[in-house]
Parts: structure tokens; sequence; C-alpha cells
């Protein structure tokens, strides 16, 4: 289900919006591409993310969870947990890195 709740005169009511696709994302809304600034390239894969998170001291963290490919940096409490399929990275997951890593990686509309 997806649309937007309108609070109006004292009530809150889902006004469901039919040009929604399954995953609750507009029609005519973009994807989001995460951009590693230094190369200009887009990361495509998780083998060429952990490529370039290596390179910035980060390390595959193996906490338990099956469903989760994540990264931990030694020298802070920083930890990048992403889902196990790629298909779900998404733009949440994108911030996270970004954040993370300021000035190296950028989320930009594809």
């Amino acid at each position: 289900m997806s649309g937007v709740w309108v609070f109006k005169n004292g009530i809150i009511r889902l006004i469901e919006n039919p040009q929604a696709d399954s995953d609750g994302r507009l029609g005519n809304s973009r994807r989001k591409v995460l951009i590693h600034l230094p190369t200009g390239q887009p990361v495509s894969s998780y083998s060429s993310l952990e490529e370039i998170l290596t390179a910035l001291g980060w390390e595959r963290y193996y906490g338990g969870d099956p469903d989760l490919f994540q990264f931990h940096k030694r020298s802070s409490i920083d930890l990048i947990s992403l889902p196990r399929d790629f298909a779900k990275f998404n733009s949440v997951h994108m911030y996270d890195i970004v954040i993370k890593n300021p000035n190296l990686f950028h989320v930009r509309d594809m």
C-alpha cells in the first residue's frame, strides 16, 4: 500500500497513490546511484564497493547475520550494514556510506 498521509481538520487519512509501484516508489521517481568521487564511477556491485572500502581502511565484519554484508573500521565505532542482495541496496544504504566516508562518495539520480 502506498500513498500520502494527509492531516486536515483534525483528521488524518491515507490518500492512496495508484501511480506507485510495488515498492511504494512513484512511477516518475528516479533510481539513485552511489558515485565514487575520486574515480567518478558508479558503484555497480558489492565487489567494486568492497574494493573501494578496503582501500579506505574498512574491513569485512562477520557478525553472524547471514542477511547482511557488513564493514567496520578498527579506528572507529562505525559499522556499515548492507543487505546481502545488491538489488535491495537503496538510497538509505548509500547515504550511510556517504556520511561515514565524507568527500569520497555522492548519491545521484540515475
